[in-house]
């Protein structure tokens, strides 16, 4: 399955504050899949949990083979990897009905995604209790190993699994007028009520209630997505990203669809012809797809070498020219990173920064991992060959 997210997120692990950085992947391959993600850079892998898979009919569920969420995680923990869950009820990820049963559909009365009694009876009695039961048995107390994916530095401390609840429910909540908000302190308190032990998030909801996290992005870095394909509506041509324009960050990277694959026929959501990330870093059959695995290893290794300094230091901006600025991350003890930006799409540009000069290439961002040398530039990839490697 495509789809899913991932982001360099704020936390803590084993005492320290680190840049963590978080991705989606689905499949049978697990094994091959996660040991070439976690080689290209990556530390958490997310997936997210098909209502409309577990439940294909009302009361009978299904964990067995691709849908085995344990075992999937299981498989994480042993490559020293976390792992993140966002668990709906709704999910969008580009698939039929965002993850709904299509049963639900017969409920007599029901609304999806509002303040509706028939909804929200049968996804709370119908669905969490059991699929959450089996995810607390390991991670809760056998010591199962995930990461936060949505929160911000709020959530620290995790060992066990943060989890999404609902998502990006904020840009439709006006269509369902007074039903809009009840809905979602009604999910917020419906994560709450399983009593997990993990936190729980919310995506692109400013007001999410106690206890859940609203899950913003960082106001001072802008996140860019790093979806390989743009979405192909009817009657569009496909549309693909190169290598350059994928790692043009500012500041963090916001990736999405590190293992491709495609949904076919009635699996695609309703406005696309169908979903297909087969141009991710590993594509459909679990192949290394070049330049962009090396190219994303390199930058994912370049905002490593300063994380601490992302981490704890100041951040100040400045000019460098009509189209170019310098985003400078000083620590208390001298640490210092830099990220100095071309926004001009035509031309290279020389700027000087700290009395040192730097050639720009048009559209690009300069990595200083630490305020002098760059370490990356996200219009440079090493390998310009498209090449599938196993």
């Amino acid at each position: 399955m495509a789809g899913g997210d991932c982001e360099w997120v704020m936390g803590r692990r084993g005492g320290k504050e680190k840049w963590t950085m978080v991705t989606s992947v689905g499949s049978r391959m697990w094994p091959s899949l996660i040991s070439k993600a976690k080689d290209g850079g990556l530390d958490v892998i997310q997936t997210y949990v098909f209502w409309n898979l577990h439940e294909p009919q009302p009361g009978q569920y299904d964990f067995s083979g691709r849908r085995n969420i344990v075992r999937f995680i299981k498989e994480i923990q042993a490559q020293g990897l976390y792992a993140s869950l966002r668990i709906g009820p709704y999910i969008e990820s580009e698939w039929s009905y965002g993850g709904l049963p299509f049963w639900l559909h017969d409920v007599p009365g029901i609304v999806y995604r509002s303040d509706n009694e028939p909804f929200k009876v049968f996804k709370l009695r119908n669905e969490d209790s059991e699929r959450d039961e089996n995810l607390k048995d390991y991670m809760l107390h056998k010591g199962g190993q995930s990461y936060c994916h949505r929160a911000r530095s709020t959530c620290t401390n995790i060992h066990s699994a943060c989890m999404q609840i609902e998502n990006e429910y904020q840009n439709v909540e006006q269509a369902f007028h007074e039903r809009g908000p009840p809905y979602v302190r009604w999910a917020a308190e419906m994560a709450a009520v399983l009593q997990t032990g993990v936190p729980w998030t919310m995506c692109k909801q400013d007001d999410a209630p106690d206890p859940v996290v609203s899950a913003l992005h960082h106001e001072q870095i802008d996140v860019n997505d790093t979806s390989q394909n743009i979405y192909q509506l009817y009657g569009e041509n496909t549309r693909t990203r190169s290598p350059e324009n994928i790692a043009l960050p500012r500041c963090t990277i916001h990736c999405k669809e590190y293992h491709g694959g495609t949904n076919f026929g009635r699996s695609a959501s309703a406005y696309v012809t169908r979903s297909c990330y087969d141009l991710a870093p590993l594509d459909e059959y679990g192949l290394i797809r070049q330049p962009k695995w090396g190219h994303l290893k390199e930058l994912h290794a370049a905002i490593k070498l300063c994380s601490q300094t992302l981490l704890s230091g100041s951040l100040t901006t400045s000019s460098l020219g009509e189209h170019q600025e310098a985003f400078v991350f000083q620590g208390k003890s001298g640490e210092c990173a830099a990220f100095l930006v071309n926004n001009d799409s035509r031309k290279d540009t020389a700027v000087t920064f700290q009395n040192l000069r730097y050639e720009l290439p048009p559209q690009s961002i300069s990595i200083l991992s630490d305020c002098k040398n760059v370490a990356f530039n996200t219009a440079k990839a090493s390998n310009k060959t498209v090449q599938l490697s196993s």
